[in-house]
């Protein structure tokens, strides 16, 4: 099956030119978008992260003046060997400059390569695998959204020590999902807990039955899914079905978005945990954004839907700054200016390609604590930047092993 394309153009009016225009390439700085736009995380990322981008866009149109930019969207079907098709020809034929979101840990690490090979950007959003800002880290690749540490560091700790210590896990059986458990694993381990069992279930499920009961009969008191999107939806209906909801066993997401809760309802998904990126009713300045989207989108965005907008957001402001859409220039001014919008706050770059940005701790609330539609989470705490990404002295990204090393 050949995957789906769509292409906006936007050639930003203004009466005077931009001077230094020439040096654009082509004359048109072209991102592609590519992601799952028709599957199971299609209401995390999907059409929903393309328009955030166009709306980043949008909001640019007054700084880039005369610059025309273009964005072409892709559907990968969360296959790898789509996913790389796409991006190849994107940047071989259409000359594209960046990709963004991708939301796909296997297609990520092969879009990682193709960006070494041919000198191009990448923003990632939520990608599981820590690989990729690890060993596979590039100069010019950016994780803006998470990570597997990032996801499972903050619940499984605080979980843990608290007396809830004993862990069976339901994931995903690929990278994401794989990577999600050995790194849960080992937090579990390191905060004096134990693992009492793991199951994989494949890509295409959509009966989670034996998989829940083989985790109901571990006796386990956390029952963690490390799975996301439509599966998750449907693990937890299927968690309700069998009356898994008595409180013997707290059920926990690595991967949990507002669209997830929204889609399954609070009746279903209350009381699970999670740690997420971002949440649109957090302040006044990510309500604002949500409700713009919302005109447009008929949803709140999700954390990887922002992060993608404050992505291309930055990389713009990078073209703007250089006067120009080369790689190495743009990468070297993203790298050097903190991001400050409504989706991260004064948040650097690392040397690994990470957006070090804080994360929040948060449990779905009941229909009597919802106030209003989208009204789901409580915040249980802020967890800080330095907190929630792997740190740079354990990092094995070659960009930063130097560093390091020169620092001590």
């Amino acid at each position: 099956m050949k995957p789906s394309l769509r292409k906006w153009t936007l050639a930003a009016a203004s009466v005077a030119a931009f001077p230094a225009l020439g040096q654009i390439s082509d004359g048109v700085v072209r991102l592609g978008v590519i992601n799952d736009q028709s599957g199971p995380y299609a209401a995390l990322t999907g059409p929903g992260s393309a328009l955030a981008v166009q709306m980043a866009v949008e909001d640019m149109k007054q700084q880039l003046g005369a610059i025309k930019v273009e964005v072409l969207v892709a559907d990968h079907q969360n296959k790898p060997d789509i996913g790389l098709t796409v991006v190849k020809r994107w940047f071989d034929v259409d000359k594209v400059d960046a990709v963004l979101d991708i939301a796909n840990s296997a297609v990520a690490l092969g879009v990682q390569s193709v960006i070494k090979e041919k000198n191009k950007i990448a923003l990632y959003g939520i990608i599981g695998t820590t690989e990729l800002t690890g060993k596979q880290c590039a100069k010019t690749g950016f994780s803006w959204v998470h990570d597997a540490y990032a996801l499972v560091s903050g619940p499984v700790k605080t979980l843990t020590r608290s007396g809830l210590d004993t862990w069976y896990f339901v994931g995903a059986d690929f990278a994401f999902g794989k990577n999600m458990v050995q790194e849960a694993k080992a937090f579990v381990a390191a905060s004096g807990g134990k693992t009492l069992g793991e199951a994989f279930h494949p890509m295409s499920a959509s009966d989670y039955s034996s998989y829940l009961l083989q985790a109901q009969s571990s006796g386990a008191k956390v029952v963690a899914f490390a799975n996301g999107g439509g599966q998750l939806v449907n693990s937890m209906k299927q968690w309700k079905e069998f009356g898994m909801q008595d409180g013997k066993q707290r059920p926990v997401a690595t991967l949990l978005s507002v669209a997830d809760v929204h889609a399954a309802g609070l009746d279903v998904m209350q009381g699970l945990s999670a740690t997420t990126a971002w949440y649109w009713d957090l302040n006044d300045d990510t309500r604002a954004f949500s409700r713009r989207f919302f005109e447009r989108f008929k949803a709140m965005p999700t954390e990887s839907q922002a992060g993608m907008y404050s992505a291309t957001s930055h990389y713009l402001k990078a073209v703007v700054a250089t006067q120009t859409d080369a790689t190495d220039a743009v990468a070297a001014k993203m790298r050097s200016t903190p991001v400050n919008d409504m989706f991260a706050k004064n948040a650097p770059l690392r040397e690994d390609g990470k957006l070090a940005h804080d994360f929040l701790l948060v449990t779905v609330k009941t229909k009597a604590e919802s106030k209003a539609p989208w009204d789901y989470y409580k915040v249980n705490s802020v967890i800080p930047a330095g907190d929630a990404f792997t740190p740079l002295s354990a990092s094995e990204c070659p960009l930063v092993s130097s560093a390091v090393g020169k620092a001590k």
